[in-house]
């Protein structure tokens, strides 16, 4: 149990209750039941979630150092290879595709030119290993939900001039709400009762598996961590430089919101060290304040560079303690909890942790088909499997795209374009109905589609679209 937590007593009989109940689960390793322990002890004691609103402070260019700050990379290859041999690339890929209706691991979900998010991952190191002989791995972080399919997939890479290298996050029992007991102590043994507790996990799970203190053994300095939805999460040897000559521990990739991103979590100066606020942790009567752009100009890309030697320090330390993220679910009726961390709330316990204030470029997630419209559009060309934004675009905002409900599932989405509309010339797109999308059809302006309840509405191939309002086939 942690240490120095105060429970009261009806709280501690629960977690010693659960403790019991929990020894017994042989589908669990000793390090999961005590990282899942320690961080129920951590909940029930019920440590200080929100941050003193009067010690908030911007930080500095220091703190988050522009982007355009960051001295130029050699131009000497050799150099640089030193440089990439130092850097392991670790892409979280514990999620599933069932938000787009796919089945399997989301990284499997083809992007672009009939290549996946993985294909494309793997093209991008592959690249930078032939062109500079260097050794940079590729890791992936799985979930029970996603190992077994991801270890048939990375078997077609067995020949590609890289390291693939898998491990598992925790998996973690849900816990009921009425009584505080495991969901699989009560019988519900299969994945249902089970759940991956977030990325901040990253950082334990890489230890427990034996791959951290592998890389360290190997001269590996820093592993660069990155949703693997993220098609802008490349390696970039600037920021990789900076650290290195700057000897961070921790670097948090941030960039200027929009007001798309308003709820993502910043970075802020708070007792002396830098810290990510997120949404949960705001008082209520400042979450407007929050969400401003004014204020809080920048956002959490999910891309993080931390030094493996620190990793290894505060792992073995049990010094990472990231803010609990209690989500509420529900399972066969019952009403479950899952704890979770998240990887970007540990930068407060690094040494000489910065942020670093990148462009946009460098977050482009794919969450749902309208963001897989933008990726599959002209808007986007495919270059050692980096998606580049065409030059041709001269608004550095991207369209804003809402597609209903017909087009959320992406074997829909695919039927319902006889090619990917052209959109370098688009503001914002709104569709929602029975709608249906010919080939070489143009995008320009504003434009709204709505096909009434029970009606089919198609756009003729080669319409060009531009400011209109369609309600029916007389508007086109």
């Amino acid at each position: 149990m942690a240490a120095g937590a105060a429970l009261s007593p009806s709280d501690a009989e629960k977690l010693s209750k659960l403790n019991s109940a929990v020894t017994g689960l042989d589908q669990i390793s000793e390090n999961e039941k005590i990282g899942f322990i320690n961080l129920v002890c951590r909940y029930l004691s019920g440590e200080a979630q929100h941050v003193e609103w009067s010690k908030i402070n911007t930080p500095t260019d220091e703190v988050v150092v522009p982007y355009d700050k960051l001295a130029p990379t050699s131009n000497d290859p050799s150099q640089t290879k030193t440089l990439l041999d130092k850097l392991v690339v670790l892409k979280l890929n514990g999620g599933l595709g069932t938000t787009m209706g796919c089945t399997g691991p989301k990284s499997v979900i083809e992007v672009r030119n009939g290549l996946t998010f993985l294909d494309l991952i793997v093209m991008q190191i592959e690249n930078l290993n032939s062109k500079y002989g260097c050794n940079v791995p590729l890791l992936l972080m799985n979930s029970f939900n996603t190992h077994d399919d991801t270890l048939k997939i990375v078997e077609k890479y067995s020949k590609s001039n890289i390291d693939i290298h898998t491990f598992n996050q925790s998996q973690y029992p849900r816990l009921v709400v009425d009584d505080f007991m495991a969901l699989p102590c009560k019988g519900k043994t299969d994945k249902d009762g089970w759940y991956p507790p977030g990325h901040g996990d990253v950082f334990s799970s890489l230890m427990n598996s034996g791959k951290l203190e592998a890389l360290i053994s190997q001269g590996k300095e820093y592993v660069f961590v990155a949703n693997s939805d993220n098609l802008g999460a490349i390696v970039d040897l600037k920021i990789l430089n900076h650290l290195v000559s700057s000897k961070n521990e921790y670097c948090m990739e941030v960039t200027p919101k929009t007001l798309a991103d308003v709820k993502g979590g910043t970075l802020i100066s708070y007792e002396g060290k830098v810290q990510l606020l997120e949404i949960a942790q705001v008082p209520d009567q400042h979450v407007n304040e929050f969400k401003s752009i004014e204020k809080f100009k920048i956002f959490n890309t999910n891309n993080l560079w931390v030094n493996l030697k620190a990793i290894k320090r505060l792992v073995e330390a049990d010094a990472l303690k990231m803010e609990i993220i209690p989500n509420p679910k529900e399972v066969d009726g019952i009403k479950v909890l899952q704890l979770e961390t998240a990887a970007g709330a540990a930068i407060k316990f690094f040494d000489h942790a910065i942020g670093i204030n990148v462009p946009r470029s460098r977050f482009l997630p794919v969450k749902a088909t309208s963001d897989l419209l933008l990726v599959q559009s002209d808007l986007y060309t495919l270059a050692d499997g980096s998606v580049i934004r065409n030059a041709a675009r001269t608004n550095p905002a991207n369209p804003s795209i809402e597609l209903g409900l017909e087009f959320k599932k992406v074997g829909n989405f695919l039927d319902r374009f006889k090619s990917i509309p052209s959109i370098i010339g688009l503001d914002s797109l709104k569709v929602s109905g029975d709608v249906w999308f010919g080939a070489n059809v143009t995008l320009k302006g504003e434009v709204s589609i709505t096909a009434k309840s029970g009606v089919k509405l198609e756009i003729p191939a080669g319409a060009v679209l531009e400011n209109k309002v369609i309600n029916g086939p007389e508007d086109i």
